[in-house]
């Protein structure tokens, strides 16, 4: 189910991609190794944006059985050109961004 959902994100950041854009994918981890215990992807495409993402079963057969996932994305903002990156883990306890452009808690 947090595969799908993982899968489904990835095709919502490609489809909100404006449709004039020229964009061209430069580098590829397919998501082509999905065990029951986890998977890996990533890519990096030539206007900057790129993510990378890994998940791992914590406590298999377990009652607090959890998939984590790590990862990161970056994306360059069209207006001033700048360069963003938020590494983040999403686990039992919810999703947990980190970035030098996001406010700290």
């Amino acid at each position: 189910m947090k595969t799908i959902i993982a899968l489904c994100a990835l095709v919502a950041v490609a489809i909100a991609a404006p449709p004039h854009d020229e964009t061209v994918l430069v580098k590829e981890t397919p998501l082509d190794n999905i065990g029951v215990d986890g998977y890996q992807f990533g890519y990096e495409l030539s206007n900057g944006q790129a993510h990378q993402e890994s998940a791992q079963l914590q406590n298999p057969g377990h009652e607090n059985e959890a998939l984590v996932v790590r990862g990161s994305y970056t994306y360059v903002d069209p207006e001033t050109n700048v360069r963003y990156t938020v590494n983040y883990v999403a686990d039992e306890n919810g999703f947990h961004p980190e970035g030098a452009h996001l406010p700290s808690i």
